[in-house]
């Protein structure tokens, strides 16, 4: 039996376990159901056969921070409140930014520092000022900057086009959201930076991943599932090492040139509110 419990406004449960002697030849094994924890809303269930029978079983993999090494940081408590009102905030405005009917309501993830955070130590980076998320450009939708302004979030500077480069950045109090979108191109994936001064342009390259769930300041919501590949992409092997001093143009492991956007378009590309 697995026994699923009601977490953080989401149902959750723990793997399947059997013993080394135990027949692993029965219906569950041919499933993905149980293999992995899974978090899910009430309504992801998903219609499986089993034994000839037609039933209805949660499908979603849920991962786990690293919650034993996270006892040896020591976070601060009015961070993690802003960056947990932040990211509430974020999570209840994301149903409006669903592309399509019937498409993922939360289509994004967790990235860069808060990533980090969550793997290292289950939380918020004490020293960080800021809430990274990443967003597929497919799922990119015009209203989502009224989405977020609906929600109480001030709109602090936008870079780059839906083709390329896009990142938008939001406040709410004295925390930063930042969301990057992510641009698919064959075996890597990638996100695009600007410095606003000089109209440079940076590329982030990750390895191809997808997406799991978690719990996150008490929320549910997703990450790579590939997390080590993700972060050490972007923190390289150092990454469980804290470090205050981080250039973002030059100190992740992945970050590339990418050229420089044309000075007659950086009144449409280059937007600091």
């Amino acid at each position: 039996f697995i026994v699923i419990l009601i977490c953080g406004g989401f149902l959750w449960h723990g793997a399947l376990r059997l013993r080394p002697d135990q027949d692993r030849s029965f219906p569950f094994t041919l499933m993905d159901y149980g293999h992995h924890q899974g978090a899910y809303d009430r309504s992801q269930l998903v219609l499986s056969v089993i034994d000839g029978l037609d039933v209805r079983v949660p499908h979603a993999h849920f991962l786990e921070c690293g919650y034993p090494d996270a006892r040896r940081f020591l976070l601060s408590r009015r961070t993690l409140a802003r960056g947990a009102r932040l990211q509430e905030e974020s999570a209840d405005s994301a149903p409006d930014l669903g592309p399509d009917s019937g498409s993922d309501p939360r289509p994004f993830w967790i990235s860069s520092g808060t990533c980090l955070g969550w793997l290292r130590q289950c939380g918020v980076i004490s020293y960080s000022r800021d809430v990274d998320i990443g967003i597929f450009i497919r799922d990119f939708r015009p209203d989502l900057v009224q989405a977020l302004t609906r929600a109480g979030l001030r709109l602090k500077h936008r870079f780059g086009k839906v083709g390329d480069s896009l990142e938008l950045s939001f406040v709410l109090d004295d925390v930063k959201l930042d969301i990057f979108f992510f641009y698919e191109d064959g075996d890597v994936t990638w996100n695009g930076g600007t410095q606003a001064r000089t109209g440079r342009k940076f590329k982030y390259v990750f390895p191809c991943f997808s997406l799991c769930w978690t719990e996150f300041l008490e929320l549910k919501v997703r990450v790579p599932c590939q997390t080590l590949d993700y972060v050490r992409a972007n923190y390289g092997d150092g990454w469980s090492v804290p470090t205050a001093t981080w250039d973002w143009k030059t100190s992740p492991s992945n970050v590339m040139d990418n050229g420089v956007w044309p000075a007659d378009q950086w009144d449409e590309l280059i937007q600091v509110f």
